[in-house]
């Protein structure tokens, strides 16, 4: 698939990287792994990616997050370490530290936190909401978080052709339905549904605006227990 998020994997034991990479493949990402950070950096200045993930000594020994990004420094980064590694890592906006030993569930997470925020659609802040229902071209499906341009949406694994390029999302609770643009999609935390990042597109601007002010109007759920800074 060309729209698969492309990562950038720079981890020194052979047997992570392969599980991480693996991982992030059968997710519907596109992992690249370097062994190296000469590698890396060269890989990293020679084509666009959308996610780095790096262990954080290897980083900051070649000084890798810093000067390697400097062309992406809006790209976001996953740095694996040991607990105490992250008092010497700056933790910000592009930057997640996630600690040893690594849990697919919790990388997957980590992943789609940094590829919401990520997305070049993004142009207002996500807000997570407490799960709703919203009907995918006819196909019951849940809302995870809405932002004033998109959404994610979490659909049944077996009815993930109901997301094509475009696609219509009705939400019974708002009474507002829209056109939506797929951005990416990615195996959820549930081995059961996908994950499905959209943004708005080819709506009138009245359902834009019926949009906005519904996305106005849900509460946040504050996002706890996966040792991010806010």
């Amino acid at each position: 698939m060309a729209d698969r998020p492309r990562v950038i994997v720079v981890l020194p034991n052979p047997a992570e990287s392969v599980a991480v990479a693996d991982w992030l493949l059968a997710d519907g990402l596109e992992p690249v792994r370097r062994s190296t950070p000469g590698a890396a950096v060269g890989e990293m200045q020679a084509r666009a990616f959308d996610l780095l993930i790096v262990d954080t000594t290897l980083a900051l020994r070649s000084a890798l997050h810093t000067e390697g990004r400097s062309r992406h420094s809006l790209t976001p980064t996953i740095l694996i370490g040991e607990a105490g590694e992250r008092r010497a890592t700056a933790v910000n906006a592009q930057t997640m530290y996630m600690t040893r030993p690594i849990e697919r569930a919790v990388l997957t997470c980590f992943v789609s936190m940094a590829l919401l925020d990520d997305r070049p659609v993004r142009r207002s802040p996500r807000k997570t909401v407490h799960r709703f229902d919203a009907l995918v071209n006819g196909v019951s499906s849940s809302i995870v978080d809405v932002s004033a341009e998109g959404l994610r949406l979490e659909v049944p694994r077996d009815r993930r052709a109901v997301l094509p390029p475009y696609f219509a999302v009705r939400v019974p609770l708002g009474g507002v339905a829209i056109i939506a643009q797929r951005m990416w999609t990615m195996s959820s935390s549930h081995q059961s549904t996908v994950w499905c990042g959209a943004a708005l597109s080819h709506n009138r601007a009245s359902s834009e605006e019926a949009w906005r002010s519904f996305v106005d109007t849900i509460p946040v759920v504050r996002e706890v227990g996966l040792g991010v800074n806010p």
